[in-house]
């Protein structure tokens, strides 16, 4: 019982274990593509919004160069904590990245501020997104650019399906509806709606498929849940209920795994846009 108990205790922070586990399983490899979507350029000023650890604000930080400003905003701070941490720690680029706290519907920066703001797997979580584009909107120059990420159905992502059926089966529809939470923006023609109505033109939308990799089933479940929300309402699951977790993503993903891990599909909404026609 002890083993079992101490295979949950995951290391740091929700934080902490969003940047050492769940980055490189899931959304670093997203980030320079994400990036490549608005062809940033040396000198430009750019806003990574809903930013987390940073891993998209490094990404574009080596592009934009010495003469580039990259600031990265988010409204946990906790997350900011460690992007500054990291950043300091493994930056190789030349442009210091400014970490920002604040809302994501207002933004503390003057209009027309920046030439480039992105925004992975943010939008979803914004509890005002038209505010929120109208302010990504309201930053940037008139020829500014916008690329932001979300993505498509959970229906597209097998291991994560998975994980939100188990949850509601053994512990509730609360951790259900959290796991569920990241693919609320799935429909892309609401997508394009949205941002067209905060003003943006030439709107673009293109989907592509990843990939999520994590060493094992176990870590999969035990890390995603101490890196994300669904590590309140699981630390009182009891042993056998977390067993059960683990046992039912187990058997859904048999042909998702091997002796090097597990590896499933993921679909994403990758989408550009322009402030303004171009002159």
């Amino acid at each position: 019982m002890n083993e079992q108990r101490e295979r949950w205790q995951v290391a740091g922070s929700a934080p902490e274990v969003y940047e050492r586990e769940l980055v490189p399983a899931i959304f670093r490899p997203w980030a320079p593509i994400l990036v490549e979507l608005a062809r940033p350029q040396e000198g430009d000023r750019v806003l990574d919004v809903a930013c987390g650890t940073g891993i998209v604000a490094r990404t574009v930080a080596e592009r934009v160069g010495a003469t580039g400003t990259v600031v990265g905003l988010d409204v946990n701070s906790g997350m900011l904590n460690v992007a500054r941490t990291v950043s300091a720690r493994y930056s190789h680029s030349s442009v210091q990245v400014h970490w920002q706290e604040a809302s994501a519907d207002k933004l503390p920066f003057p209009s027309q501020s920046f030439d480039i703001v992105y925004c992975q797997l943010g939008l979803q979580f914004f509890p005002n997104r038209p505010a929120a584009l109208r302010e990504m909107r309201r930053v940037l120059t008139a020829e500014g650019k916008l690329a932001l990420m979300v993505w498509r159905s959970i229906d597209e992502s097998p291991g994560f399906a998975a994980l939100a059926t188990s949850l509601e089966r053994h512990i509730g529809q609360l951790p259900a509806a959290i796991m569920r939470a990241p693919f609320a923006l799935s429909d892309s023609d609401e997508l394009a709606s949205l941002v067209r109505a905060a003003g943006f033109r030439d709107v673009a939308i293109l989907q592509k498929v990843g990939t999520v990799r994590f060493p094992s089933v176990e870590k999969l479940v035990t890390n995603y849940v101490a890196g994300s929300p669904l590590a309140g309402p699981l630390s009182q699951a009891d042993e056998a209920t977390r067993g059960l977790l683990v046992a039912d993503i187990a058997n859904a993903l048999g042909g998702y795994t091997n002796d090097g891990g597990v590896a499933f599909p993921i679909a994403a909404h990758l989408l550009s846009a322009q402030s303004a026609h171009f002159r």
